[in-house]
């Protein structure tokens, strides 16, 4: 974004009141922005949960930058390769050749055999309509001990049909292979962020002698092979849903969307239908939801009127957690968004209807890039982007609600928000570094 030099930048187009925002989008389109708030997952990340892959970029080499860059902040360059699309193979139609070849030479240098490629082809291919069937059927033959999985860095894609990260899920269990299901086996799929040990849904079914699989517990890639042997196919997140889809229609394995909400009924509807589906009793809601509101009163009761900014990166169903600090005192001030999912809808009008003053606010927009952050004050931003926005070293470090759930996950939030407000932290170190949860070397 260019600007005049000593021209101030308003708020217009990039700030709003709830009584005015639109859903589910409030702002504009147009060229982004993006901050150096880099705790999300990318599909380089989401990749690397498959044990004893090799991921490999068919890309030019300005679209390398990014996923290079990303492996190896996460030292994992030993799991990641890359063949340069070059002019030549677009203007001799040698795309096929080059992926063939490439991936042949990669796979013969390696000092390792994966058992699994991740092969992630760019927009160049879609522009070309190249041969992808050619392609795989040929990788395949020549190394049939070795599974591929077609991927797809593809940012032309992002605001038609199924995004990137929504693809990427699906893709994740493209290689699982129809097996007889085992009833006391169950899946948790779709989720970058193990789930919590502590959390009621993992007692509920160990007690109840059922397996829980997941990629974050797979150790081999048999481990991750034998999740074909799962029965139930549970998943919390909105961008797993396309995936739960694909293995029911794949492998025959029904699936639970049992979404991470911050409203008591909700959750209480969610065990209960769980519970129902494999026949077993549901949990005491109203000891888990007292608890809950314990934990959820005594922070307030430490933050007082403190001002609150949360982010969309911080949870999914952000318009939930949001509503749900307003329902309980919580002084949330502000909130970064820049699209609400529809199934946040209801939470929109009501918040839209009871705090028509509350402040929304782009993340994307590039007027964002130069507007203050420092306030005045003390500020509690729940999640990175919020963090770096506000300007505020108080903030809860975590994205895609880091493995959270149900009344369980409420009392972590609860407890990590009144930390956070006693405790600051080194946000410019935190906040820069990539994928929340994995290793860094920065």
């Amino acid at each position: 974004m260019l600007r005049r030099v000593g021209q101030e930048v308003n708020e217009e187009g990039v700030k709003t009141r709830f009584r005015e925002a639109s859903f589910p989008m409030p702002f504009q389109e147009g060229l982004e922005y993006s901050s150096p708030a880099r705790g999300n997952w990318n599909i380089v990340h989401t990749g690397m949960l498959i044990p004893q892959s090799h991921q490999i970029f068919v890309c030019a080499q300005g679209c390398l930058r990014g996923v290079v860059l990303t492996a190896a902040e996460m030292n994992a360059l030993d799991r990641y390769s890359a063949v340069e699309i070059r002019e030549e193979n677009v203007l001799d139609g040698t795309m096929e050749e080059l992926m063939i070849e490439g991936v042949a030479d990669v796979l013969k240098k390696l000092k390792y055999r994966p058992r699994a490629v991740l092969l992630f082809i760019s927009c160049q291919h879609f522009f070309l309509a190249y041969d992808q069937e050619l392609v795989f059927q040929t990788l395949r033959e020549r190394f049939p001990d070795i599974r591929f999985a077609d991927c797809y860095m593809i940012p032309t894609l992002r605001k038609s049909g199924l995004t990137p990260d929504q693809k990427m899920r699906i893709q994740l269990y493209s290689m699982l292979e129809p097996m007889t299901p085992d009833p006391k086996k169950v899946n948790l799929i779709g989720s970058n962020h193990a789930i919590n040990k502590t959390s009621e849904i993992i007692s509920l079914l160990g007690s109840h002698g059922y397996e829980i699989q997941s990629l974050n517990s797979c150790q081999t890639f048999d481990d991750y092979l034998a999740m074909a042997e799962g029965s139930l196919n549970l998943l919390y997140e909105p961008l797993a849903l396309a995936a739960g889809k694909d293995l029911e229609k794949r492998l025959g394995q029904k699936f639970l969307y049992l979404p991470f909400v911050f409203d008591f009924q909700q959750i209480e509807k969610n065990y209960r239908m769980l519970a129902k589906t494999l026949g077993i009793p549901a949990p005491d809601d109203a000891l888990l939801q007292e608890k809950a509101r314990q934990e959820l009163a005594k922070t307030r009761e430490v933050l007082g009127d403190t001002a609150i900014a949360v982010d969309y990166t911080f949870t999914f169903r952000i318009l939930s957690f949001t509503r749900m600090l307003l329902e309980n005192g919580f002084h949330v001030t502000e909130l970064y968004a820049d699209a609400f999912l529809p199934e946040e809808q209801e939470d929109f009008l009501w918040i839209q209807e009871r705090f028509p003053e509350l402040m929304v606010s782009s993340t994307n927009r590039p007027k964002m890039r130069f507007l203050k952050r420092e306030r005045q004050g003390k500020i509690l931003a729940i999640g990175q982007k919020a963090a770096y926005f506000a300007g505020t070293d108080y903030f809860v470090n975590l994205v895609e609600s880091g493995g959270l759930y149900g009344y369980d996950g409420i009392v972590r939030i609860a407890e990590m928000m009144r930390e956070a407000y006693e405790k600051p932290k080194d946000r410019k170190t935190l906040i820069q570094r990539k994928g929340y949860g994995c290793e860094s070397c920065i």
